[in-house]
């Protein structure tokens, strides 16, 4: 059979459009805009060969055949528009927890480049029970939350959290609302061994103040461990370095403003954090976090950090100009086992010169604190239904904490600060991004009036 050069031609041209279009279904999503743009024109400088090619050799006479070409390079034209789009457009967003945040707070690290918005927001109602003290029934949306972060290369960017509590901006009183700015810095990416952050930054203690996104801590309110001795949400003004001595060993450490002894309480050192609002940096502190997880060990992370520094901001208490030398130390285990989540977190601290602040303030500022907390919860859903991908944990939780663990010569221990919290709840997620919660707390101190309470509330990040 007599095959012409211009069905040779016709075939030959309409076989490589043909394997062009299924190697473009075949590629992976490019992961940056320059892969994108070498695709693009690559593509684009074969189009343009092959219709100067028909152009040149196909006759007039063969309309049918020019007309089939050029839909096959519609088709492939579309398919290279769908690679931008989907560049631009991820098809799903992978919540995952990124150098100590939370996974809705780790969305900048996983750009290409450009900006990134995340969020997150809580709410709950509470009841007192027994109605001990002064304590009265509350609806309150207590934080909503939103994440901008901007990746301006692949070694430098940008990530803040700004929080709007209380659905107010207080009317005059902090109590009742306050817009704040709760972590703002640069990350400046050198080696994975030690990598540069500065700006407002969290401090890497415990579990909840880096990480204190709704869906991923038991209950309606945070461990008060986590709320009194080590008060989160904690950040200061400051510069350190992050990164993974190796694969399983992970560290950060920061030097920032010291904290303001004039602020400290028989509640303990919460009142003195800086929050980077015009805070004083006569002292600077130095905090340091390292967290150990053995691949041999899947689902267990076991760790410790550590806080140091004078307090006294050039100050006077009682007359007399004292460094205010304070220690804050913390050891924390996890470990998550299919649907077993368990934690626990100790922590202990020490403020020297406390005899001094106590005279200042009029009430026992304890010398030394202490708080301990465990809680162990199960996802029960997988036993009732097979393959779900829905979330429904029962959990129980203990804290024993004492902001006046030790009171300063000369003054007598507040035992209303000597606190002992039962806790038991159910935390359902229908997706993971949804959290619903309800939990009981029995709160008991050694003296004065603690009212028991009963909670609901919901969560979400995005």
């Amino acid at each position: 059979m007599k095959i012409n050069n211009h069905t040779l031609f016709k075939g030959s041209v309409i076989t490589v459009l043909i394997a062009l279009t299924t190697s473009v279904n075949a590629l992976e999503k490019p992961q940056t805009m320059e892969e994108m743009w070498k695709i693009i024109e690559a593509q684009q400088k074969q189009i343009d060969e092959m219709k100067t090619a028909m152009a040149a050799k196909v006759p007039k006479t063969a309309d049918g055949s020019v007309k089939n070409l050029e839909r096959k390079t519609d088709v492939l034209s579309q398919e290279v528009e769908k690679l931008r789009t989907n560049l631009v457009i991820p098809e799903e967003t992978k919540y995952k927890s990124a150098y100590g945040l939370g996974p809705a707070a780790s969305k900048v690290y996983q750009v290409g480049k450009g900006l990134s918005i995340g969020g997150y927001g809580e709410g709950h109602y509470q009841a007192n029970v027994g109605e001990k003290g002064n304590n009265k029934d509350n609806a309150d949306l207590e934080r909503m939350v939103l994440y901008a972060g901007y990746k301006f290369t692949d070694r430098i960017l940008f990530n803040s959290e700004l929080e709007f509590e209380h659905a107010s901006t207080g009317e005059g009183a902090e109590e009742k609302g306050e817009v704040s700015v709760e972590f703002a810095a640069l990350d400046f990416f050198i080696d994975p061994l030690a990598n540069i952050r500065a700006g407002l930054v969290l401090m890497p203690m415990g579990f909840i103040n880096q990480i204190h996104e709704p869906p991923f801590y038991f209950g309606n309110n945070r461990p008060e461990v986590e709320r009194r001795i080590i008060p989160s949400t904690w950040r200061e003004v400051g510069v350190g370095l992050f990164g993974q001595i190796t694969p399983e060993l992970t560290y950060t450490t920061y030097v920032v403003n010291g904290l303001d002894a004039s602020e400290f309480s028989a509640d303990g050192i919460r009142g003195g954090r800086g929050q980077g609002s015009q805070a004083k940096a006569e002292n600077f502190g130095f905090v340091g976090r390292v967290d150990y997880t053995p691949a041999a060990l899947p689902g267990v992370t076991v760790g410790g950090s550590a806080y140091v520094g004078n307090s006294g901001q050039n100050q006077s208490f009682a007359g007399t100009k004292a460094d205010v030398f304070t220690q804050l130390y913390e050891g924390h285990l996890q470990w998550k086992y299919r649907g077993l989540e368990f934690r626990t977190l100790g922590s202990w601290g020490h403020i020297n010169d406390a005899e001094l602040l106590s005279a200042q303030k009029g009430e026992a500022i304890g010398s030394e604190n202490f708080g301990w907390y465990a809680e162990v919860g199960y996802d029960i859903l997988p036993w009732l239904f097979n393959d779900t991908t829905q979330y429904l944990a029962p959990f129980i939780r203990y804290e024993r904490l004492d902001t006046i663990a030790k009171a300063p010569d000369g003054f007598a221990d507040d035992l209303s600060k000597d606190w002992q919290i039962y806790q038991a709840g159910l935390q359902y997620k229908p997706i993971p991004n949804v959290v619903l919660k309800a939990d009981y707390r029995n709160r008991v101190a050694k003296q004065g009036p603690l009212s028991d309470d009963f909670n609901l509330g919901f969560g979400f990040i995005f």
